[in-house]
């Protein structure tokens, strides 16, 4: 079956009203969580295979966040369907209003390959849920996660109802050439772009999860120590290849000594004296990445690592030094291993190196002033962030995750995830018992009476 028959079969399996049924949905998310744990071991071996995705960061950061998401949406699926009422408006008296959430129809999800498995399935979920068909685009430079993907979905669900289309840009090309209802896209700023053009053809609207840099800022009351631990997990879990991870240090220059002091140790602690032979350190995850960030290290002063190996792909978690800010690492977001580390003496420094980026995806900072904290929070626009940790935020499915400019548009986890695929539909419903006369028709002397109305809403 081709592309264009796929979907319009799904539109017709849509329209056939299956899928609006809430206790259909419940059912087929209790199958997909029951196939999910059945299958957990093979998940871990495909990331593994991969890009060597230790077992203990395959299950924090793809396998429970799933279950989790997948768990809490069972549970809450019934209420988050029901219409809402809300307030009627004095000028529909007598009048009532609800909020009815209407799944959007035929849904296109285009995952990355840095969470293959978690970033597919969190938002199929809130899209089921939401009562949508879906065919998911998995990447093809993670081609096990993608396959057993493919085989979870075709043992859970009809091929009309959710189903995976695999390939590379082509697939993706074609794919993006037709109609949809909407459109999920998880990945670069780049291709977030082309999705984004392709879906203004048919004002298809979208949700792009993008990225950018984003800045970890250490001022001088910190507690430099902890802030290095927790830094050295941030950036370097899954190889450095996570949208959120902090891109670059700005780091006051009264404790940068101590800080790469404590970064080196951490790293040591974490990964060993040589983080190659760990089994805890991933790999990047094709020759085309590795090459990107390979020359990010060119004439750059190293303080730690720089240790490169093209045939495994390795590249060591590394901490540069300065770099000036037209270097290739401090151009775009880095997304691997390297750590440039930039020192500042006062706030204006700050301003002067973040206002050369867009808006990031994530924003962290380490102090002991919540005033500062709370100063940078409302200065700079982000889509999230954590104070005196890193990356934390997302674990959070209370909390919206998304982007703001070219970091990207719309949010989801938890309940907004099955909002940002529902339509909310807006409904009143008129009593007939009392027809009040001002809006009708001749309006000669009731304009003082219309006001009177407007201010009570």
């Amino acid at each position: 079956m081709n592309i264009p028959q796929l979907i319009q079969h799904q539109r017709k399996f849509f329209t056939s009203q299956q899928t609006k049924d809430v206790a259909f949905r419940k059912n087929i998310l209790k199958r997909l969580l029951k196939e999910l744990i059945k299958r957990e071991r093979e998940i871990i071996k495909a990331l593994y295979n991969d890009f060597k995705k230790p077992e203990y960061e395959a299950v924090m950061t793809e396998i429970s966040i799933v279950i989790s998401e997948l768990r809490m949406t069972i549970k809450n699926i019934h209420s988050w369907s029901k219409p809402k009422r809300v307030l009627p408006s004095i000028l529909n008296f007598p009048s009532s209003a609800k909020i009815y959430k209407e799944p959007y129809g035929t849904v296109l999800i285009i995952a990355p390959w840095n969470y293959p498995y978690q970033l597919a399935f969190s938002p199929l979920i809130g899209a089921i849920a939401a009562g949508n068909t879906i065919i998911v685009k998995p990447s093809e430079l993670t081609p096990n996660t993608s396959k057993i993907t493919k085989e979870i979905i075709e043992n859970v669900f009809d091929i009309n109802h959710v189903t995976v289309v695999e390939g590379g840009v082509p697939v993706a090309q074609e794919l993006l050439a037709q109609r949809w209802d909407y459109i999920f896209f998880t990945g670069s700023v780049p291709v977030g772009k082309i999705v984004a053009k392709a879906a203004a053809e048919h004002l298809t609207p979208v949700t792009l999860e993008l990225g950018g840099k984003s800045p970890c800022i250490v001022d001088d009351t910190a507690n430099i120590k902890l802030a290095a631990k927790r830094i050295v997990w941030g950036k370097f879990i899954n190889g450095g290849q996570t949208c959120i991870a902090p891109d670059y240090l700005l780091i006051h220059k009264t404790v940068k000594d101590s800080f790469v002091r404590y970064f080196k140790e951490e790293i040591s602690k974490a990964y060993g004296d040589n983080p190659s032979e760990s089994l805890d350190y991933p790999r990047i995850v094709n020759a085309r990445n590795f090459d990107r960030l390979a020359k990010m290290l060119t004439n750059e002063k190293v303080l730690i690592g720089g240790e490169t190996n093209k045939d495994s792909n390795y590249i060591s978690p590394t901490l540069l030094d300065e770099p000036s800010l037209d270097s290739e690492c401090m151009k775009g977001e880095i997304f691997g291993p390297i750590f440039p580390v930039i020192s500042y003496e006062n706030e204006n420094d700050i301003e002067k190196i973040t206002s050369n980026y867009d808006k990031p995806l994530a924003l962290y900072v380490f102090t002991n002033r919540n005033s500062f904290a709370k100063k940078i929070i409302k200065r700079y626009s982000f889509g999230g962030g954590t104070v005196n940790d890193t990356t934390v935020h997302f674990a959070n499915n209370r909390l919206p995750f998304g982007g703001v400019g070219e970091s990207g548009i719309g949010g989801y986890h938890g309940k907004q995830t099955f909002d940002t695929f529902s339509h909310k539909k807006g409904i009143v419903t008129r009593g007939t018992w009392l027809d009040i006369p001002t809006r009708y028709a001749p309006y000669k002397g009731k304009l003082k009476q219309l006001k009177a109305l407007m201010k009570l809403g």
